[in-house]
């Protein structure tokens, strides 16, 4: 639980790799996934995934997503899109 005035933690992974294609989410190699970090709220964890997709803005089969993991870990808190 947050002490003092500290906001809530909000876990958020940012990961990438390579698509075996354009449309799909299946990575092409998995032992060369680019784990970027986990953050402690959506804001940090976007601006990391912001700089990360437009370093990789040459190769149209890159792809870096934003994972809730508060969501995985607490199911039943709420559903704000941005948390």
């Amino acid at each position: 639980m947050p002490e003092g005035n500290e906001p809530k933690q909000l876990l958020h992974l940012v990961f990438g790799g390579e698509l075996t294609h354009l449309g799909s989410i299946e990575f092409r190699d998995l032992n060369k996934l680019d784990i970027v970090g986990v953050y402690p709220n959506y804001k940090s964890a976007y601006d990391a995934w912001r700089a990360k997709a437009q370093e990789s803005v040459d190769n149209a089969h890159m792809r870096y997503f934003i994972v809730h993991m508060h969501r995985l870990l607490d199911p039943e808190a709420g559903d704000d899109p941005h948390a």
